[in-house]
């Protein structure tokens, strides 16, 4: 079974633009990002997919393999979409471009899920951490998820779930921007209209839930540190500094 990764790469961030062209210890994070993976030999193949020469010129200086897509997308899912659609492979993973530091253990948990999947049930499946600061928890930019039983997504929000209203003690978990879907479910949700849920609370993910596909989530201890902000660069940096001594 063929398992790619593939980077989604915009240049246009809303809330910060150009960030994956940003240096931390003088590399740009996408190179980051893209080490990462790499390195950690569980891939069939790592490439990138970008719109924007900028982004492109930086992966040639590396040279990291690319695919220049429409920089009409709205998603990075789309992009990935548009990028693979004539690649051979049954899973594409979906990793986020502004997450230079996902950690080995959650895409492992993913891949060796897929591996032993003989029935082919797995539709779609994330990673989630768990989130015990207050100020990390309230944060809108630290997407929260809640699941079932049998660790399927029940649902994602921006918001604080479930309201502690009972006042005892919970357990709160952030989504990471990992997605591994198989080839064939991939099409089939770029193609769906974009759903209610998933235009107010801004998710895409929302969309797969309100179709009734599933989305198996697994849960890694190792910290992830996603980029949206300056602010968040600085955390990036100052970790990397920390974990790179």
């Amino acid at each position: 079974m063929k398992m790619i990764g593939v980077i989604p790469a915009r240049y246009d961030s809303v809330r910060f633009p150009g960030k994956l062209l940003e240096k931390i210890s003088g590399l740009p994070v996408i190179v980051h990002t893209y080490n990462n993976v790499k390195k950690m030999n569980l891939l069939d193949e790592v490439i990138v997919a970008t719109e924007h020469e900028k982004i492109s010129q930086s992966l040639k200086e590396f040279n990291i393999p690319f695919i220049v897509t429409s920089s009409y997308h709205e998603s990075g899912t789309d992009r990935i979409a548009e990028a693979i659609k004539n690649i051979p492979c049954e899973v594409v993973i979906n990793i986020q471009g502004d997450e230079p530091f996902l950690p080995k253990e959650g895409l492992e948990k993913i891949y060796k899920a897929f591996k032993n999947d003989e029935k082919k049930e797995i539709q779609v499946a994330s990673l989630m951490t768990p989130l015990v600061n207050e100020e990390e928890i309230s944060n809108p930019n630290n997407v929260k998820v809640i699941c079932k039983k049998n660790n399927e997504a029940l649902y994602f929000s921006r918001s604080v779930i479930p309201f502690n209203r009972s006042g005892k003690g919970n357990q709160y978990f952030k989504h990471l921007g990992v997605y591994a879907f198989r080839k064939k479910t991939l099409l089939e949700f770029v193609n769906l209209p974009k759903s209610d849920l998933e235009e107010t609370e801004k998710l895409e993910q929302l969309r797969l839930l309100e179709n009734n596909y599933s989305i198996k989530m697994f849960t890694t201890q190792q910290p992830s540190i996603g980029i949206d902000t300056p602010e968040d660069l600085e955390k990036a940096i100052k970790f990397y500094q920390e974990n790179h001594a």
